[in-house]
């Protein structure tokens, strides 16, 4: 049965400092193949509309608000009509205000009662941050919620939410969507020894140190790549080149480019592990050979040495890309790719996520989910 489902979320159009515009659009495209309406609403904030990567795509319903409250009212006013209404962490305007009042559609309509889904790309900032301040106004609504999906996290973040009183919290992990990630010939702006991608964040920085500018220090013959908003004050050794933010519809050529991708999770995503980065498929997706900084779950996603090499500080991957030919990053980009066509595409991962609407809209007494189907990953 399709679904009419709103959805609030940072912006569908525009990655412009917008980590989770990929993850919003791998699960609305495949949403809507399967048969589901969706309307994203997001507002006009921090440039996003003049930075836009793509147009109003023919898979979502996008709509724009100022970030005014009266703007922000008529939005929701308008998404009420939907069976299900989705407010995603990190909007960036309002979002305690959304917060609180998605909650209070969760009444009975055409003898249905609405369903009210709080989603959180970033659970564990959001998990630390009302752990720590009991008084934070998100830690009372959390029960009211249907359900909690979440970026990742696993049995940890699981384990946290349930804890705060959550009805259900079920991980929606990163995946690829096939249609946008695929293998491309390399790009001379983006050729080098090793690639990174990612923004410049507080809790992100020093690990780059350590595991991208330390190495690159150690390879001064070597030409190591760096994209992302943020950097342009930092200093680097001579052998990095920045390329500044860089569109998603480079990202295939970027990822083509240099010998090897590196993928550095955030302090906090790494310490509660089970958090794979959406450049950790975006660059399996493109048949990259993969290094990533360790995390606690990553052999669910990637078969270490085999599909994704795996370093524990900078001189491990130094170590890599010391012993790394070509033929060997081609065989480890191929193997990627094929595992993650096969387990982690967006369809997988939307397959999830109807289970549990279809759970919570479809059955006469819906009941909580139980939780021993929360840590389940496709």
């Amino acid at each position: 049965m399709p679904f009419d489902i709103a959805f609030f979320g940072s912006s569908l159009v525009s990655s412009y400092w917008n980590g989770a515009a990929t993850y919003y659009r791998g699960i609305v495209r495949a949403m809507a193949a399967r048969g589901h309406r969706v309307t994203f609403y997001e507002p006009d904030a921090y440039e996003r509309q003049q930075h836009r990567d793509i147009p109003d795509p023919p898979w979502a319903k996008v709509v724009v608000y100022a970030a005014e409250p009266s703007q922000v009212r008529a939005a929701l006013a308008q998404a009420a009509g939907a069976q299900v209404i989705i407010k995603a962490s990190g909007v960036g305007v309002f979002d305690a205000w959304l917060e609180e009042n998605v909650v209070d559609l969760r009444t009975l309509t055409h003898g249905r009662e609405r369903r009210v889904i709080f989603w959180d790309v970033d659970a564990p900032a959001t998990l630390d941050r009302v752990n720590g301040a009991p008084s934070d106004p998100f830690r009372a609504l959390i029960p009211a919620y249907d359900a909690v999906f979440t970026y990742g996290g696993g049995t940890p973040v699981v384990d946290a939410y349930l804890r705060l009183g959550a009805r259900a919290c079920v991980p929606i992990y990163n995946a690829l969507d096939p249609a946008t990630h695929f293998p491309e010939p390399a790009d001379p702006r983006f050729r080098g020894c090793l690639g990174f991608l990612g923004n410049r964040l507080p809790d992100r920085e020093k690990r780059v140190e350590e595991f991208f500018l330390g190495p690159a220090a150690a390879h001064p013959a070597e030409t190591f790549v760096l994209g992302g908003a943020g950097w342009e004050d930092k200093r680097m050794p001579a052998n990095v080149r920045h390329v500044g933010h860089v569109y998603t519809r480079d990202h295939n050529r970027f990822n083509a480019s240099a010998r090897a991708i590196l993928n550095v999770n955030r302090e906090s995503m790494a310490r509660y592990g089970h958090s794979p980065a959406t450049r950790l498929f975006e660059a399996a997706g493109a048949g990259a050979c993969l290094i990533t900084d360790a995390f606690a779950g990553i052999e669910r996603f990637l078969e270490p040495d085999r599909e994704v090499l795996i370093a524990n500080d900078g001189s491990e991957v130094s170590r890599h890309l010391d012993r790394l030919t070509p033929e060997r990053a081609r065989a480890i980009g191929a193997a990627a790719r094929a595992r993650v066509l096969t387990e982690h595409t967006y369809d997988h991962r939307v397959a999830e996520v109807e289970d549990v609407l279809n759970r919570l809209l479809l059955e006469d007494e819906a009941g909580d989910i139980d939780a021993a189907t929360a840590g389940g990953c496709a």
